[in-house]
């Protein structure tokens, strides 16, 4: 049997989410400077559903300190759905 633990599932989908984008932002980090912003951008835009993209835009205003530079740089780009 498996021991009675609170699971915080909204604070694992936050470091999830922020991890992410924390990881697109390394792999730019390797792409000529004028490209890497926009990729960012570009690729969460692309392959982000809707809902998670809200959730990083939130995260963005509320945790900026957890997010990589370019992450942050790249917030006006991201696409905001529609809630």
């Amino acid at each position: 049997m498996l021991p009675d633990v609170e699971i915080d599932h909204h604070a694992m989908v936050e470091t999830k989410i922020i991890r992410m984008a924390n990881q697109i932002a390394t792999y730019f980090d390797s792409r000529p400077e004028g490209e890497r912003v926009a990729g960012i951008a570009a690729h969460i835009n692309d392959f982000w559903e809707p809902r998670m993209r809200n959730q990083l835009l939130d995260l963005l205003t509320q945790k900026s300190d957890a997010f990589k530079p370019m992450v942050i740089a790249c917030q006006p780009l991201i696409r905001k759905p529609s809630r």
